[in-house]
């Protein structure tokens, strides 16, 4: 157990150790003390002449040479950091113990001790600790023997027979038991978890490691005694434990871990998970982060998959960097990461260390002599907020993950109602799809009215659900439903065929203003929807002006909504289309001029702060100048006031739409309210 405390970064030598004062660094400073205090005591006690003469004899030299390079590659049976690796100079150093006392044992153990600092390059904390904990092992183990009345020195050598085996046995097992506790002291207090967990994980590899080096200690003493000159032959049963370990190590990294970037699999996460949902204590939380790359997909396309692979490494390179000691970095494939916090305090707590990781993700990446800009999108699950085990903590993470992807928000916390797999959002979906298929959704219609003369120049088109058991439920919350399934398409022919309905009703009747309809861009790239149209404006006898789609500002981010195929058919049946919500998105004045629009529709959220906010003034100001020069119609949405009234009309807007001018209404209320204002008879009205 000489492997302790990775460093930060495995390829950076410059290792600052423990902050001072926290719990890691007293419990370092304690053992460092008291190990170094008993190696001062056991080296005094020491005969210097006793020492000189053993240091003539050639087995001396041979046995310190075997325990220098005995440190300096440990067996590794385990790819688990915790395990870490067990030195093969342990059988030596014990047998050593056993043959010639503490003094000389602890003497040897600390020169191989610091050989292997300074070719390694550790920090002298580690140095100091690795010294400590090694001579108060071989204390225990010295302690051990001397109960038994054993005492062996340089002078008085000790050579084990049959009845003294359960002394060396027990020996061995202080010398294990004290190595064991100091090094998964201190890897549970580095990592943050208990000492339980690091115990449960290190002894069962260790012990049987130790057990075969500790077990042919007390041959090498009976061949030091009898035949010194085969010492050396005890390299090959070491060289066979090595090599098979390091096999057995192999096979298991390679089953655990991902090989091209290193990092643990979804197999090691599912492992590292459960044992962190195991250790997880009333008052903390366990959080799983879902990290995909944004536009990787570009990049490995253009330049190649060479390129990518390096990228994924530089990634996980960052990531690995940017967590604590103790947390679990893995690649779950493709662009796709994920990190467990097996400690965390809170939610925020745990949006801090995702904003840290989304921040390193941003860096500049430079390879093949260019500059790449990467960015992620970072889902958060937490233990037991949002579920009990595993698999539940992954797929809620997915979902925050894509909230953050479609939001553009870089880091989401897991929202059940957001959650389109909650028991909760199935159920309101299937009650969705029934009132879909019973015709229970009802369409209510807010004008849009001339800010200039007062005239009506059209009708919007709103869906309504009364629930039976839940009462009114907003679009909010039923609409991002629908647009997550397979029910969009449904719903969409169902409000298009009961506008167009209503639509021939008014029209035939002679109030001829224009419906608009809300799609969602999917809907809008549909190739059934210039069918449905056609159809629709064929079988009720109406122009194609008679309707008009109303899209999100989102359409214009894609080049497919200027070439697909969809929009050069509804472009040719002469349906119009305005843009809703503008302002909100990321738009750019040519992206606006290319698409087929006639209308652009100002988001209610600046108009409304109109009379407060100078800089809403602007923004409004501005897009309706743009919108002019562009030869469209302006529609301002959200006018409650007289006074923004007459603003948005200096400012030459063309139409409003608000409570000012009326309230969504039922589509007898909204035939009545035309005909005053149109002035048309009244005629006989059968509600859809």
């Amino acid at each position: 157990m000489g492997v302790l405390l990775p460093m930060t970064d495995p390829n950076d030598t410059r290792d600052t150790g423990p902050r001072v004062g926290t719990p890691l660094w007293a419990f370092l400073a304690g053992v460092s003390v008291i190990g170094c205090t008993a190696l001062i005591v056991a080296e005094l006690r020491l005969d210097v002449f006793e020492l000189a003469e053993l240091a003539r004899a050639p087995l001396f030299w041979v046995l310190a040479v075997l325990v220098v390079l005995g440190e300096l590659r440990p067996v590794m049976v385990s790819s688990a950091t915790a395990v870490g690796g067990t030195y093969p100079a342990t059988m030596f150093t014990f047998a050593v113990l056993l043959h010639y006392g503490l003094a000389v044992a602890v003497l040897m153990q600390v020169v191989g001790i610091v050989v292997n600092g300074v070719v390694t390059r550790k920090a002298w904390h580690r140095v100091s600790f690795n010294v400590a904990q090694a001579t108060l092992a071989f204390t225990a183990a010295a302690v051990v023997l001397g109960l038994f009345g054993i005492v062996p020195s340089p002078s008085s050598p000790w050579v084990p027979s049959g009845p003294t085996l359960t002394a060396v046995a027990l020996s061995g097992l202080a010398y294990f038991a004290a190595r064991a506790m100091l090094v998964c002291g201190a890897v549970a207090l580095h990592e943050r978890r208990s000492l339980s967990r690091v115990l449960r994980a290190t002894v069962g590899p260790q012990a049987l490691v130790y057990t075969a080096l500790l077990g042919l200690a007390p041959l090498v003493v009976v061949v030091m005694e009898d035949s010194p000159g085969l010492v050396p032959l005890f390299v090959a049963p070491l060289a066979a434990v090595y090599f098979t370990a390091t096999l057995s190590m192999r096979r298991d990294h390679q089953a655990m871990h991902d090989e091209l970037t290193g990092l643990p699999n979804r197999k090691m996460l599912i492992v590292s998970t459960e044992e962190a949902l195991a250790e997880a204590r009333h008052d903390e939380r366990v959080g799983l982060f879902l990290i995909d790359l944004d536009r990787f997909k570009e990049v490995n396309d253009t330049m190649g998959h060479p390129v990518g692979d390096r990228l994924l490494q530089m990634v996980a390179h960052r990531l690995t960097h940017s967590v604590r000691p103790g947390d679990v970095v893995a690649r779950l494939g493709g662009d796709e990461f994920a990190v467990l916090l097996p400690s965390i305090r809170d939610s925020h707590a745990a949006r801090e260390v995702a904003a840290r990781l989304r921040a390193a993700l941003t860096e500049p990446v430079r390879l093949e002599g260019m500059t790449f800009d990467m960015d992620g999108s970072v889902g958060i699950a937490l233990f037991p907020d949002h579920a009990p085990d595993f698999e539940l903590l992954l797929q809620r993470a997915d979902v925050a993950m894509y909230l953050a992807k479609e939001g553009r928000t870089g880091v989401e916390l897991y929202q059940q109602d957001k959650d389109r797999n909650s028991p909760e959002r199935l159920g309101l979906l299937g009650d969705l799809r029934r009132a879909v298929d019973n015709r229970e959704l009802r369409l209510h219609y807010q004008p849009k009215v001339d800010l200039a003369t007062g005239e009506v120049r059209g009708m919007e088109a709103l869906l309504r659900w009364r629930h039976p058991v839940r009462g009114p439920i907003p679009p909010d919350d039923f609409i991002p439903l629908a647009e997550q399934s397979y029910l969009m398409r449904q719903l969409t022919e169902y409000v298009i065929d009961a506008v167009m309905e209503q639509a021939a009703r008014w029209w035939h009747t002679g109030l001829q203003v224009q419906i608009s309809v809300n799609v969602s861009a999917r809907d809008l790239l549909d190739s059934a929807l210039p069918d449905q149209l056609e159809a629709g404006l064929s079988r009720f006898r109406l122009p194609p002006e008679a309707i008009q789609l109303e899209v999100t500002e989102r359409i214009l981010m894609g080049d497919q909504a200027y070439t697909h195929e969809t929009i050069k058919a509804l472009a040719a049946l002469g349906v119009p289309l305005a843009l809703d919500d503008f302002g909100t998105g990321y738009s750019s004045f040519i992206r606006l001029q290319r698409l087929a629009a006639s209308e652009v529709k100002i988001d209610a959220s600046f108009v409304q702060r109109l009379s407060s906010s100078e800089d809403d003034e602007r923004i409004v100001r501005s897009i309706v100048d743009l919108v002019r020069s562009l030869g469209l119609r302006s529609v301002a949405e959200g006018v409650e006031t007289e006074e923004v009234a007459l603003k948005l009309t200096g400012m030459g807007c063309d139409m409003g739409q608000g409570w000012l001018f009326g309230r969504p209404m039922a589509p007898a209320d909204a035939t009545v309210w035309l005909r005053e204002r149109v002035g048309v008879q009244e005629a006989e009205y059968v509600e859809i």
